[in-house]
């Protein structure tokens, strides 16, 4: 596995952390050798320890996803370039800094339509933390007809890699700029970026 052993991250719980803070997931799975990506919301369910979403039936991926395939999702956090004047040690060269989760596992369909239902209140109740400020009720007319347009499904977990590059391989006074650097830019680049999307 690559990167190196001390950027690999073997703590389950960091990795859910991960997951429940930046949950846009990429769905990765093959059909036909020809790989297939989509970007999905996910949520970790703490009971079953699976992860749990849904995908349009329109999207061509839903044809690789039938009960039993296997697929990875990958979960992106923060990230960024590490200058080398951020260091205090000399003889440093620049680098990128950042947070990734991998996860592997085989595909489970949900077909009755009031689990779906549910799984899609979960995941709402989730995205709405903490504040709550819009409850998706299942009578609500609009999901009998929403749930005919979705599959939802879980991941059951087979394999995790937590690859978080933290300049681990660095003394500890580097180790803490190159935090702060990463959590400064995390914080400036997101207003900025945002702006410029819009034209601002």
């Amino acid at each position: 596995m690559y990167p190196p052993a001390y950027h690999q991250v073997k703590d389950k719980e960091k990795m859910i952390a991960v997951i429940k803070q930046y949950p846009l997931g990429l769905l990765v799975s093959v059909k036909d050798d020809k790989p297939l990506l989509t970007h999905i919301p996910f949520i970790y369910n703490d009971k079953t320890g699976r992860l749990v979403a849904h995908i349009d039936k329109n999207n061509p991926q839903l044809g690789a996803l039938q009960d039993g395939a296997n697929v990875t999702v990958v979960f992106k956090g923060p990230d960024c370039y590490i200058s080398p004047s951020v260091y205090d040690s000399e003889n440093q060269l620049p680098t990128w800094n950042y947070i990734i989760v991998h996860i592997t596992g085989t595909i489970q369909l949900i077909n009755d339509p009031e689990a779906a239902k549910q799984s899609m209140i979960t995941m709402t109740e989730f995205l709405e933390e903490p504040d709550h400020e819009f409850i998706l009720q299942k009578n609500n007319p609009k999901m009998d007809r929403f749930v005919n347009y979705i599959q939802a499904f879980e991941i059951e977990i087979t394999d995790w890699e937590g690859k978080f590059k933290l300049s681990q391989d660095k003394t500890e006074v580097d180790q803490t700029n190159a935090k702060n650097e990463l959590i400064k830019k995390s914080e400036a680049s997101i207003s900025g970026f945002i702006k410029t999307i819009y034209n601002e």
